[in-house]
């Protein structure tokens, strides 16, 4: 830890009530965001609700049905009504989110070192990119193909059979995307955890290496437990959730790579400081 460090962190100190009025300020804006984005889109809620059931229409389309025949239905007279509200606190956090991460970066930095900070706002800007990446994914890929397994086990009625009809509750289809957002956008936060802890030196790329075999076990168990109970959807978590491990165990290999060369270039720099006091001192003339 240089001199200059430590004075940084002496000037940046400040009383409990300080910190606490600091914290307020922060909840005051945090939450005020939240509010804000929440009207918003409770306002166009059916709106959202509208564009959330496109993949429903893509995987009827699959399916070989009329996508302009989809039907959803709520068999309570609130249900509609809470689901507009559950909707909007969802799009508010989503939108919300990035003005809530700088507040919480606003209230930590004062007690992080200059190269703490350098190095944690990376991380800050990755999270919801690689979160929206998630999202994306299931929106146009896996909600459709999840939708279409569950419509080719409708029956038509003929030949004795009995028909049956898919017609999901508006709050059971906003449940399950909900679910699928949210479970992929935290697995992607996966490289974006094990690299601070690396960066931290709570964490080692061989470490993960050797902890390989457990974690894709443990990538199906967790892929059971947050998705709906079909392969398609189990499968499709599991597997970009092995693929993100793997890029985590790179980015741990090139922050070891990043903190030794840095720890080679400050010896290097110690070693030059020392050097004068270090040499002998000069022959005198005789």
């Amino acid at each position: 830890m240089s001199a200059s460090d430590k004075d940084e962190v002496e000037q940046s100190s400040a009383p409990l009530i300080e910190h606490l009025m600091e914290l307020r300020t922060r909840l005051i804006w945090s939450i005020g965001g939240f509010f804000v984005a929440f009207l918003f889109c409770f306002f166009f809620a059916k709106a959202l609700f509208n564009f959330l059931v496109v993949p429903f229409k893509w995987a009827t389309s699959w399916a070989g049905l009329d996508p302009t025949k989809v039907e959803l239905i709520y068999t309570a007279p609130q249900e509609f009504f809470f689901t507009q509200i559950k909707l909007a606190m969802f799009g508010g956090m989503v939108i919300a989110f990035p003005l809530i991460a700088t507040q919480i970066y606003k209230f930590i930095a004062p007690g992080l070192y200059r190269n703490e900070r350098a190095a944690f706002l990376p991380f800050l800007i990755a999270s919801p990119i690689l979160f929206l990446i998630g999202a994306s994914l299931v929106y146009f890929f896996f909600t459709p193909m999840v939708m279409w397994f569950f419509l080719t086990m409708q029956q038509s009625g003929g030949d004795g059979e009995v028909q049956i009809s898919l017609l999901p509750k508006v709050s059971e289809y906003l449940s399950l995307i909900m679910t699928l957002i949210f479970s992929f956008g935290l697995v992607f936060q996966l490289p974006v955890v094990t690299s601070l802890m690396a960066r931290v030196g709570m964490l080692s790329s061989q470490a993960l290496v050797d902890k390989r075999k457990w974690a894709i076990v443990i990538a199906f168990v967790v892929a059971a437990v947050l998705t709906p109970p079909d392969p398609l959807s189990q499968i499709g978590l599991a597997i970009p959730t092995i693929i993100l491990y793997e890029i985590s165990i790179i980015t741990a290999r090139m922050i070891e790579r990043s903190k030794a060369k840095e720890e080679s270039a400050r010896k290097a720099e110690d070693g030059e400081e020392e050097k004068p006091e270090d040499s002998p001192p000069a022959d005198n003339p005789a």
